[in-house]
């Protein structure tokens, strides 16, 4: 290995290093507070408050269960929620489609805005978002369906009730589990963080970084995006927020980027990220990809072109602000 190749690995794994830290000290307080809430019930009592919501956008009660699981824990564990509720599920393919959505639109909550406000965005402003983009998209696909008969054929879930499912652990046990599946996803997220590293030099060498945010412009000039984060909103709206969010903190220290590109990265990033891994796993549960990809895709870009415009002011400095009242001024 040549002495610049030695350097590299070096430099990279203390950028590794680095970066997992900033997010362990964000997520591993949260990820605690989370198992004990789950511990004493939180969760069954975020479903019973959430039932007349789940009624009023036209999906059955143990909707509320689940994304209340989602919203609060994490997309895998709302996917538990699922195959034990699949023998008394009794759904259309559009409310299994809108609640699919919201999933994707609000989920692993605490932990996910704790790392969006570290990255430099209001954890209330990004939370309200994502919970408001999740009730009114799958009201709206639900009333489509209703009106029009859109995925109104039933889905069968026999095949989701005979899954196998371990028994769950209760009291120290299930503490050990927890503990040895947070040790073990503690451990693949540094090697993402290193993979991800390693791929943004690839792209900043070989010139591919200039090409893709090229690519995007059109995109980004209707949502007001920034082209300065194009690439490491596009890595966090492909892989997920967590890795995203981590790489925004990372550039955000080093570029001092302004309030209004932060908050409207973040709140792309809060709207759409996973777009690969977790659209795949509502796509197998049965969900349609033209409300779950295509359609929360259009509305993500419609909500931050509209935020855009909202914030347009928000980079203006004071003194170009007192020039433009001076100006106007000796005008009038």
């Amino acid at each position: 290995m040549t002495r610049a190749m030695q350097r590299y690995v070096f430099d990279l794994i203390n950028r590794s290093q680095k970066l997992f830290v900033t997010l362990m000290k964000v997520m591993l307080p949260v990820m605690i507070i989370v198992r004990i809430a789950e511990e004493f019930g939180a969760i069954d009592v975020a479903s019973d408050l959430l039932t007349p919501v789940m009624a009023l956008i036209g999906l059955p009660p143990e909707a509320g269960l689940i994304w209340a699981t989602c919203a609060l824990v994490s997309m895998y564990g709302a996917v538990g929620a699922f195959i034990g509720l699949s023998a008394h599920l009794d759904m259309t393919a559009a409310q299994l489609s809108a609640l699919c959505a919201m999933m994707l639109f609000a989920h692993g909550l605490p932990v996910e805005q704790a790392i969006v406000k570290r990255a430099g965005a209001s954890l209330i402003a990004t939370t309200a978002l994502r919970v408001g983009a999740a009730i009114g998209y799958g009201a709206l696909v639900t009333w489509v369906s209703s009106k029009t008969g859109w995925l109104s054929e039933p889905v069968d879930f026999s095949w989701m009730a005979g899954s196998e499912v371990a028994e769950a652990s209760t009291g120290l046990a299930a503490w050990g589990d927890w503990a040895i599946q947070t040790v073990k996803s503690l451990a693949v997220s540094f090697v993402v963080i290193t993979g991800l590293l390693v791929v943004l030099d690839v792209m900043k060498v070989t010139g591919l970084t200039d090409k893709f945010t090229l690519a995007l412009s059109p995109i980004l000039r209707v949502s007001g995006l920034s082209r300065e984060v194009a690439p490491v909103t596009t890595i966090g709206v492909l892989l997920g927020l967590t890795f995203g969010g981590a790489l925004i903190i990372d550039d955000a220290r080093k570029n001092n980027y302004p309030p209004r590109t932060l908050f409207l990265s973040l709140s792309w990033l809060s709207l759409s990220h996973s777009l690969i891994e977790d659209t795949a796993i509502m796509l197998a549960l049965g969900a349609d990809i033209w409300v779950v990809l295509v359609g929360r895709v259009i509305l993500t870009l419609i909500i931050i072109a509209l935020l855009a415009r909202l914030t347009i002011r928000w980079d203006k400095k004071p003194d170009q602000k007192s020039d433009q009242l001076a100006s106007e001024g000796s005008n009038a």
